[in-house]
């Protein structure tokens, strides 16, 4: 029996912010604070290397990471559901799903074809993983409020990590693993950062991703 419990009746899903008198879902709220934050994060680290690029290719970078994120994004999350895409079209739709794993994707294609046009041969990888990981985090705190109403939530079970997602069932809080995951990772990567060895992490991070 996968069926809810009053323990976690207490909140309702999916969570709204009331703000300037609109009603707004958790989940692109924590999404967009969670882009902002990493970014700051990552111009916050970026002023503290020792290894300085010029503004015309920060800039170049910064402009194909966030365009080729924004496209891959959207375009890989609205093919996850062709039929619902092409069934019933609606702009709105379009723009609000998203998938991580496409924005990942298209966003190092879009650095990389930066870097090129930019002539800039040296690795700039490093520098966005704990940035990119912070704003994962945040994002993924939106995506367990927002509970069945956005596509990350677990299978039912009838174990003690249960909860109450916004129907009758109890599941795995699937967006909480990956958090706890991503600030066990983000430990694991500060230990061994002086080695080096953050590209190859930073790629089992993103497959882990996108298994869920």
């Amino acid at each position: 029996m996968f069926l809810k419990s009053n323990t976690f009746e207490t909140m309702d899903f999916p969570v709204t912010f009331h703000i300037f008198g609109k009603t707004i879902l958790a989940h692109p709220l924590f999404e967009t604070v969670g882009i902002f934050i990493g970014m700051r994060y990552y111009f916050y680290l970026k002023r503290k290397a020792s290894e300085k690029m010029s503004f015309n290719t920060s800039a170049a970078i910064l402009i194909g990471a966030t365009a080729g994120a924004l496209i891959g994004s959207k375009l890989i999350g609205n093919l996850e559901n062709p039929y619902i895409l092409f069934g019933n079209f609606s702009l709105k739709r379009i723009w609000t799903n998203n998938t991580i794993v496409g924005g990942l994707a298209f966003g190092l294609i879009g650095v990389e074809w930066a870097k090129k046009i930019a002539g800039h041969k040296e690795s700039t990888g490093d520098l966005i993983v704990f940035p990119l990981i912070l704003a994962m985090i945040i994002g993924r705190v939106g995506c367990f409020l927002t509970g069945i109403y956005e596509e990350t939530y677990g299978l039912p079970t009838d174990s003690i990590f249960g909860m109450h997602l916004g129907d009758q069932y109890l599941r795995h809080p699937v967006a909480l693993y990956e958090i706890a995951f991503l600030i066990t990772l983000w430990i694991i990567l500060k230990g061994i950062q002086k080695k080096r060895y953050i590209s190859f992490w930073f790629c089992i991070s993103a497959f882990y991703d996108q298994l869920l």
